[in-house]
């Protein structure tokens, strides 16, 4: 599976930079609800927050509840069903084996929630690789410690640790206002470095995600590159709530720090894609960015197609298991009203749009090509 989606990237040229070009293969699964922490801008997979809503129907689903946590798209999104916690026994193994084989996949990326709480991660990594994926997993490190190891030895390949604040007044400020206690967000922080610690010792690949709303942020981002190892892959990524003010700030940083481009990583067939720099002490840095990308059906009649509204474009793929036991396939947060269980999903209208806009952006890459290049002349 993996040689034959390496010989189907594309390497090409922007402005004198490279540009690899590889087909979206990822399955993002969320595995579980559960998190120790309240971010107000969380988007929580597109889901309610489970504990806040049980015993409701999905016309009384509340966007936040008694947990302080957050689901930001809830009440507009569409969702009818409540997040489960995903189990490492057959349901999930043929879910993850239709997948890949309708789709045409090879990398699980587990999400939450809080991964890292789920009661058998590492269970749930064995079955993934066992399934021919490549696992990696997102998350906040809060309890990261205690399954690293036994992640690692089931085959976990990295860890992209969501970074929301480099001292504890950073992370308290950005916490759902009763749960604003500096005490607890340093205990967070000291977990997160314990995490980073654990995934490295035990061959864990890590990279920090850091989200730079805005110029008063730039600060905690040299905080960033000074108090973690060169081992630490950073990603800086623009809020999309703040607009061209966020871009300029991480161009700001960028420039600070003395960082040059030296290649973009786009992905055909999904919106995300990233561009690499390299910093006068030899170390390396992204800048990761959402480009307009639509599935050509269902994304030109969406109620969300205007610019301002579809803040992910078609991100990717997502993997839910319900309350009632099934699995299910989504194709945007902001449209959960589109999930179908996997077994329709596959040989779904919805499927081969998916795959369509892959095969279609990896053969003729202009619009990726077009993009890039716009942004490189406004940098």
């Amino acid at each position: 599976m993996y040689s034959r989606w390496a010989d189907s990237a594309r390497t090409l040229q922007v402005g004198g930079i490279p540009v690899t070009i590889k087909p979206d293969r990822t399955l993002r699964a969320k595995v579980t609800d559960s998190c120790g922490l309240t971010c107000t801008f969380c988007h929580n997979e597109g889901t309610p927050v489970t504990v806040d809503n049980r015993g409701r129907s999905s016309r009384t689903f509340l966007a936040s509840g008694r947990s302080g946590r957050s689901s930001i798209y809830l009440g507009r999104n569409g969702v009818d069903f409540l997040a489960a916690t995903m189990r490492a026994d057959e349901d999930l193994r043929q879910a993850l084996e239709s997948m890949a084989a309708g789709l045409d996949l090879d990398e699980l990326h587990l999400t939450g929630g809080e991964p890292t709480l789920h009661p058998t991660i590492a269970d749930i990594v064995a079955l993934g690789a066992a399934a021919g994926y490549r696992v990696c997993m997102t998350s906040n490190g809060e309890n990261g410690e205690r399954v690293m190891r036994a992640c690692a030895k089931a085959g976990l390949d990295r860890v992209n640790l969501s970074i929301f604040g480099t001292t504890p007044e950073e992370l308290a400020e950005v916490q759902e206002e009763r749960f604003r206690d500096v005490r607890l967000a340093a205990k967070k922080i000291e977990a997160l470095e314990r995490t980073i610690d654990a995934a490295l010792t035990h061959g864990v690949r890590v990279s920090a995600n850091i989200v730079v709303p805005d110029r008063t942020h730039i600060p905690r981002v040299h905080r960033l590159f000074e108090a973690y190892s060169d081992q630490l892959s950073i990603r800086l990524l623009n809020s999309l709530g703040d607009g061209m003010e966020s871009i300029r700030s991480i161009n700001q940083v960028l420039d600070e720090l003395g960082a040059r481009p030296v290649a973009h990583h786009a992905t055909a067939g999904a919106s995300g894609y990233r561009t690499e720099y390299v910093l006068p002490n030899g170390r390396t840095a992204y800048f990761k960015k959402i480009r307009p990308t639509r599935l050509s059906k269902t994304c030109a009649t969406c109620r969300f197609r205007d610019p301002a509204t579809c803040e992910e474009g078609y991100y990717g793929l997502r993997l839910y298991r319900s309350t009632d036991g099934r699995y299910l396939t989504g194709v945007c947060i902001q449209r959960m009203d589109l999930c179908l269980p996997v077994e329709e999903f596959v040989s779904s209208a919805l499927a081969d749009e998916v795959r369509e806009l892959r095969e279609r952006e990896l053969a003729d890459p202009e619009a990726i090509l077009n993009h890039l290049s716009v942004e490189f002349e406004q940098v």
